[in-house]
């Protein structure tokens, strides 16, 4: 049995309480799902987010392969379903696919936190990564944060 993947939203939170909840879920790796990893929150795009994971023991992935683009985060985020479809598309490609096996990979043996900035899992690209993962593993446990 796989490890549980968490999925988290840095929206309303600084760099601080995103470790402390990674921390908390015992989080050994997170796997960043943006497209660009750049934020306008100190501490959150990819070199200062990464050596403050590192700082924590917890290690940093960065896979843009399942990252939604800029153009699309609107209409996903309503619920839009052009808007899910077209990211489930997205999910097909072979970069993609790839991206997903490294994924499951890493849960095989230690918890894996896939992060995003939407704070709620059901508005965000990171439910249709996960649900693309529980087609691979229907077992897998799901802790949203």
């Amino acid at each position: 049995m796989s490890s549980p993947v968490v999925s988290v939203g840095y929206e309303g939170r600084d760099v601080e309480e995103l470790v402390a909840s990674l921390l908390q879920h015992r989080v050994a790796v997170l796997v960043d799902v943006r497209l660009t990893p750049l934020s306008r929150k100190p501490g959150l795009s990819k070199k200062r987010l990464a050596a403050t994971l590192e700082a924590a023991g917890i290690g940093y992935v960065h896979l843009a392969a399942l990252g939604n683009p800029k153009d699309n985060r609107v209409a996903l985020r309503a619920g839009d379903r052009c808007g899910r479809q077209r990211f489930e598309d997205l999910l097909q490609t072979r970069e993609a696919t790839s991206a997903l096996r490294h994924v499951a990979e890493l849960l095989d043996d230690q918890t894996v936190a896939l992060l995003c900035f939407e704070r709620n899992h059901e508005e965000c690209h990171r439910t249709l990564v996960v649900d693309a993962l529980q087609r691979v593993n229907p077992a897998l446990h799901v802790v949203t944060v």
